[in-house]
């Protein structure tokens, strides 16, 4: 008795269609996922490269029902200069108080105290954002 084969024998008719494919498939998928890594790497480059300044806040403290001193810290190039933004929010999420900031001494660091002035008691300070500008 012989048993009957399914399927074309092995190798004698050289790769079948979906083999093909697949092969196909998975060469695209390592091209596209190369380019992709690529794209991101790119634009976390150039985004990290691209901040003239970057600030934090390292405390804050609301010292009135009118008032919050925030210690700020810019890291910037020597020469650059810019704007920073800060604001205060109470309790309900409301924003209390808004400051601009501007940071145009000639040193790498700034660290300054500064006063937001709010409408009613503060329960934070955060720091928007710094925005470089042009020096005149």
């Amino acid at each position: 008795m012989t048993a009957a084969r399914e399927g074309l024998p092995d190798g004698r008719y050289g790769r079948s269609a979906d083999q093909r494919a697949d092969r196909k498939l998975k060469i695209i998928g390592a091209v596209l996922g190369v380019a992709l890594l690529g794209v991101v790497g790119w634009s976390g480059f150039s985004y990290i490269t691209g901040q003239d300044l970057s600030g934090r806040v390292i405390t804050w403290d609301a010292v009135s029902d009118h008032a919050v001193t925030v210690h700020l810290e810019v890291v910037k190039g020597m020469d650059d200069t810019g704007v920073c933004t800060l604001r205060s929010q109470a309790d309900d999420g409301s924003e209390v108080g808004r400051k601009d900031v501007t940071v145009d001494q000639r040193t790498d660091q700034v660290d300054t105290k500064i006063t937001i002035r709010t409408t009613k008691r503060a329960t934070n300070a955060i720091l928007v954002g710094c925005t470089p500008t042009s020096r005149h």
